[in-house]
């Protein structure tokens, strides 16, 4: 793509009393505005405000207040920010369009959040081939269905079957790798792990709960196991662990793209 001004750039008018609100198709990584004559913050990945600092009494109607450059996962957009005295010209809510992307290949992302999800929502879709890994607790099952391994990451199907009329309202989700065997004697060595992508962020179930997570890749010795924890809001509150042993990870398939085209 050739070189550009500001003049060539898509323009986005502000004003101090009105907060600009830019929104990408993807998660930011990155947000850079050139000058402090502009204040930002990002409220939520794939979303940042804008605003001047300071009114008419510094700024003149056309003055070039800064150039902001949003980067996401696969591409990255540049706006020009022009001082405009008049409210009603001012912008509320931008949206990334695509003509305004330019390509960027991120080298910290090898899978973006859109193609995680996509391939998440294909194996939610598909049919439980793991039938052995599985526990019980409060009159629940937690089951393990899939496991996958696409590129650098693993994506771990599980599933819970409520036998209880009471909702089970969520509090948090938990994936640990611990010591199968924990020894009285010795502190048992617990790390507690990320999920690069989570599916279903629903808060609660009633019968029926089933997710997909995406776990970047890695290796774990034999006395080590993988564990997903989900718990329940109330103090007194319900929680059931699904253990996967290292033997299980080891079976993942690389994803078979004919699930996509069954989506």
């Amino acid at each position: 793509m050739a070189q550009q001004t500001y003049e060539e750039m898509e323009q986005l008018t502000v004003n101090e009393q009105v907060t600009t609100v830019i929104t990408a198709s993807e998660p930011v990584r990155f947000v850079d505005i050139s000058t402090d004559k502009v204040v930002g913050d990002q409220p939520i990945n794939n979303t940042i405000r804008l605003k001047p600092k300071e009114g008419a009494d510094v700024h003149a109607d056309g003055d070039v207040l800064a150039i902001v450059t949003i980067v996401t996962e696969r591409y990255r957009a540049q706006y020009a920010l022009i001082y405009t005295t008049r409210l009603q010209e001012a912008v509320t809510d931008k949206q990334i369009l695509p003509e305004e992307k330019i390509a960027y290949n991120n080298p910290s992302v090898s899978m973006s959040t859109e193609d995680m999800a996509k391939y998440a929502r294909a194996i939610w879709n598909s049919t439980a081939r793991i039938r052995n890994v599985s526990t019980k607790q409060h009159r629940m099952t937690m089951r393990l269905n899939n496991i996958y391994s696409v590129g650098e990451y693993f994506f771990i199907d599980f599933s819970i079957e409520n036998r209880t009329n009471i909702r089970f309202d969520i509090d948090e989700l938990r994936v640990k790798l611990s010591d199968k065997k924990q020894s009285k004697a010795t502190n048992a060595q617990m790390i507690e792990l990320t999920p690069a992508f989570v599916l279903d962020q629903s808060q609660r179930f009633k019968y029926g709960y089933r997710n997909v997570i995406v776990l970047k890749k890695m290796t774990f010795p034999n006395d080590k196991v993988l564990s997903i924890e989900l718990s329940e809001k109330q103090i007194s509150g319900r929680a059931i662990t699904l253990n996967i042993d290292y033997e299980d990870v080891l079976y993942a398939d690389s994803f078979n793209s004919v699930l996509l085209k069954e989506e």
